[in-house]
């Protein structure tokens, strides 16, 4: 490889979100390194999910990394079996009960090791502020805040990348639809806190958004295409 290869590292759950950061990144970077984090969360099948999807699109390569010491540390419905998940129906009051304290803290610091590691420009991360279940480690201001204080860390110029930052679910699906990818996208990939692939358990939060963005994305499909492609100047 030569000094103008240009890489990146993709924050990879196998879910909907970060597999289309994923194909989004594909035309833009010669060589894409998939991470995925084992941090014996309740949906384990994303990991084989995530092998599964990094497969099918040749990556470079694909890291899985044992974090477990996250789910010693953090108290949530995603680390803990006995902690019920939330359906989309039940009352929210402060922070869901799915937020995992410190992940994605964690999370971009080891991708951010590997990507200077590798040499990587950017790190990518599927985070989104539009539609978010009101996690403060996926507003745009956390993003900024830790990109600066790794390049000041490493002494590396580094990018992270937030593709998805200001889309809503439905321009999320229409993006994949953009890349030809949504079949794929509705039957492969795991969203649901339950860790069902595909449709998912069609009660968690997590389900409610996945199909409420696609029903609205099929209904108005020209038109979710066109704000999309404007946002991120397609």
């Amino acid at each position: 490889m030569n000094e103008a290869t240009k890489k990146a590292v993709i924050v990879f759950s196998g879910g909907q979100d970060s597999t289309t950061c994923l194909i989004h990144a594909l035309p833009k970077y010669d060589e894409i390194h998939c991470i995925t984090f084992d941090y014996g969360q309740r949906h384990r099948a994303e990991i084989d999910v995530a092998k599964d999807l990094a497969r099918r699109f040749g990556v470079a390569a694909h890291k899985v990394l044992d974090t477990t010491l996250l789910n010693e540390l953090a108290v949530s419905s995603l680390t803990r079996d006995k902690i019920p998940v939330p359906s989309a129906n039940s009352a929210k009051n402060g922070l869901p009960n799915t937020f995992v304290p410190g992940r994605n803290i964690l999370f971009l610091t080891l991708a951010s090791i590997y990507a200077y590691q590798v040499g990587a420009e950017a790190v990518i991360t599927g985070v989104c502020e539009t539609d978010f279940s009101g996690y403060p480690d996926c507003r745009d201001s956390f993003i900024k805040a830790m990109n600066t204080a790794i390049e000041s860390g490493m002494d590396y110029k580094l990018r992270i990348e937030t593709p998805l930052m200001w889309l809503n679910k439905a321009e999320t699906w229409a993006l994949a639809d953009y890349h030809n990818q949504l079949e794929l996208m509705m039957n492969r990939t795991l969203t649901c806190y339950n860790g069902i692939v595909g449709n998912g358990c069609g009660d968690c939060d997590a389900c409610s958004l996945r199909a409420k963005g696609l029903n609205e994305f099929l209904e108005n499909r020209e038109k979710i295409t066109d704000t999309f492609k404007n946002k991120l100047g397609l």
